[in-house]
């Protein structure tokens, strides 16, 4: 049986090392949650076959979900090499949106060209809570654009990540997920099964997951 995309995606993520699960040793995120699995998507760009996986599939899923998308937007900076090879891949132009306006020149948060009412599918390497990639669409739209949504490689599945984006009224789409990250790496030997119990009770409850 082939494996879906979902599958696929998580397994090069955990060959290449862009995850760690750590449940008994947790990570400290920068807002202060204690958190047993850590993302850097940036290490994609460094191996050809999956960066080329993940375009593709970004590609695919927006095409799908976002077919009147006219610009493919990057995040700064972790988005922006995949909104590039994405953008390629679908003929579209390309921006990215700085994480606040410069403070020089024309004082610019979206560099690039974007026209009045232009649809946009804004591009981010993974999703915790969503709050900076919304406050990117927020940014995009009062430069004029009609964000239809997010595309995203991972999502940790979090309660707040999904609160805010009903909030937004902004549709979600990412090509893997923490749920099939997890059993993919119990099915790979990377994690036991006393690991997985572990690692999905932090998804519902993060806040509190050591109290």
């Amino acid at each position: 049986m082939s494996l879906s995309i979902e599958q696929q995606v998580a397994q090069n993520l955990l060959a290449i090392k862009a995850v760690f699960l750590s449940p008994n040793e947790p990570f400290t995120w920068a807002s202060g949650i204690k958190s047993p699995i850590y993302c850097d998507n940036r290490l994609t760009m460094s191996f050809p076959k999956v960066r080329r996986l993940i375009a593709k599939g970004l590609a695919e899923k927006i095409k799908k979900q976002f077919p009147d998308v006219e610009v493919i937007a990057g995040t700064a900076t972790a988005g922006i090499p995949h909104a590039a090879w994405v953008a390629e891949i679908l003929d579209l132009p390309m921006v990215y949106i700085r994480s606040k306006a410069k403070d020089h020149g024309k004082g610019n948060q979206i560099e690039g060209q974007i026209t009045p009412g232009q649809k946009m599918v804004v591009i981010e390497d993974l999703i915790s809570t969503g709050g900076s990639v919304l406050e990117a669409c927020q940014a995009a739209k009062r430069e004029g654009a009609d964000v239809l949504g997010v595309a995203a490689i991972f999502t940790y599945e979090l309660p707040k990540g999904a609160t805010n984006f009903n909030t937004a009224k902004l549709p979600l789409v990412t090509l893997t997920n923490y749920t099939t990250l997890i059993q993919t790496a119990l099915e790979e030997g990377y994690i036991s099964e006393d690991d997985l119990a572990l690692l999905t009770a932090w998804k519902h409850d993060p806040e509190n997951w050591l109290k």
